[in-house]
């Protein structure tokens, strides 16, 4: 059943919009209209598509109208950072279906943290109106992802190389994948408002900074996990600022929101984080406010490089600290320091999804992974009926 007219294949055109009728797929695919409506029999009756209504008609019988079915599993999804996690429900075409948020401590380690996340996951899953097709899980350091493993995260001590995907897949027994989570924060931001475009930035800036780009549809994710890591590129000028992963100027050290409720703390603002940090800020505290739109000028002479180096069309600004003086700041120095060509057809804007970004990216990865062509046609293989 392999090839380009099999039945994954088949989901994977209706999935993507490119056929939506019979007589589309038969166009498409060369298929016989009998090889056709067997698999289309198949896809139906395992419940991967679903009748959609007819389409209007241009005379004579109006053709029926194919969909993917979103509802045909659900996808448990967890975006972890620093201090702070959501866990969410999620259906295939990425709709929220059930959430909750929790502060934590990523310095827990993953033992602590991922038990902790088992139970939500468990009470999730407990409610769920469907069957669990896999796990997606965004975290706050870089990860590789054909091993679901972390790659010396500065900020997650005891996580390096931990197996993260096994430690989930023994307890529920389902697939389980695992990224960075402004990879995903990306990959949520594409899929929901940008899916045509074909390369977009995402910046993270909260208790650290990252970074998350999408080109063809994909995250980039570098040689092991650690494209996008902006927060460790260091800036001149800032050599007795010492970061966490040990290096001297980083900007994460400089211009994350840890680093601005350092900066308010030494000037006799006791702040202890970087939520405490934003609260100051939303309260009109002048020093918060210019400290803020400094960090959005460092932050923005290192994006005038990304933008000239990825070439973008969308820059999305996400995080804690988007829709504050953050984003001025950022504005400032990436249109001056960056090629006119580079910005010429640039949208820098803030991220549509929210605090959702990650666990909406989560679930796109797995709907991504579990639904193409060939993971279908080899469950079809396994499960014919």
């Amino acid at each position: 059943m392999g090839g380009a007219a099999s039945a994954g294949h088949l989901v994977h055109l209706v999935r993507s919009g490119r056929a939506r009728t019979r007589r589309e797929l038969q166009d498409v695919t060369g298929l016989s209209r009998s090889a056709l409506l067997q698999r289309i029999d198949l896809l139906t009756g395992t419940g991967y598509l679903r009748a959609a209504g007819v389409h209007r008609s241009t005379g004579g019988r109006p053709p029926a109208l194919l969909e993917f079915n979103t509802r045909h599993r659900l996808v448990l999804a967890a975006d972890l950072g620093a201090t702070h996690a959501r866990t969410a429900l999620v259906d295939l075409a990425g709709q929220v279906l059930a959430e909750e948020y929790a502060e934590i401590d990523i310095t827990d380690g993953p033992a602590a943290v991922l038990t902790w996340l088992g139970d939500r996951f468990d009470r999730l899953a407990g409610a769920a109106d469907g069957d669990i097709a896999g796990i997606g899980l965004g975290l706050p350091g870089p990860v590789d992802h054909r091993t679901g493993r972390l790659v010396e995260p500065p900020i997650m001590p005891g996580w390096h190389d931990f197996g993260v995907r096994e430690h989930l897949h023994d307890r529920f027994g389902v697939p389980v994948l695992a990224d960075n989570d402004a990879n995903l924060m990306a990959l949520g931001e594409h899929t929901a408002g940008h899916p045509d475009c074909p390369a977009l930035v995402l910046v993270k800036v909260a208790t650290g900074i990252g970074a998350g780009i999408i080109v063809d549809g994909a995250p980039f994710r570098g040689v092991d996990g650690g494209a996008g890591d902006i927060g460790h590129i260091r800036i001149p000028g800032h050599d007795d600022v010492r970061c966490m992963c040990g290096a001297t100027g980083c900007l994460a050290a400089v211009a994350s929101g840890r680093a601005i409720a350092r900066q308010l703390d030494d000037a006799g603002f006791p702040t202890r984080t970087s939520r405490e940090a934003l609260a100051r800020l939303r309260a009109g505290e002048p020093l918060a406010q210019h400290l803020t739109r400094v960090a959005g000028r460092l932050v923005g002479d290192v994006l005038a490089t990304v933008v000239c180096l990825v070439n973008p069309g969308v820059l999305v600004l996400s995080g804690d600290f988007a829709d504050t003086h953050f984003v001025t700041g950022v504005r400032e120095t990436l249109y001056q320091r960056a090629l006119a060509r580079a910005t010429r057809h640039l949208d820098v804007r803030t991220g549509r999804l929210g605090d959702r970004a990650g666990v909406v990216g989560a679930a796109a990865m797995v709907a991504d992974a579990l639904y193409s062509p060939d993971a279908i046609d080899d469950r079809l293989a396994a499960h014919p009926g």
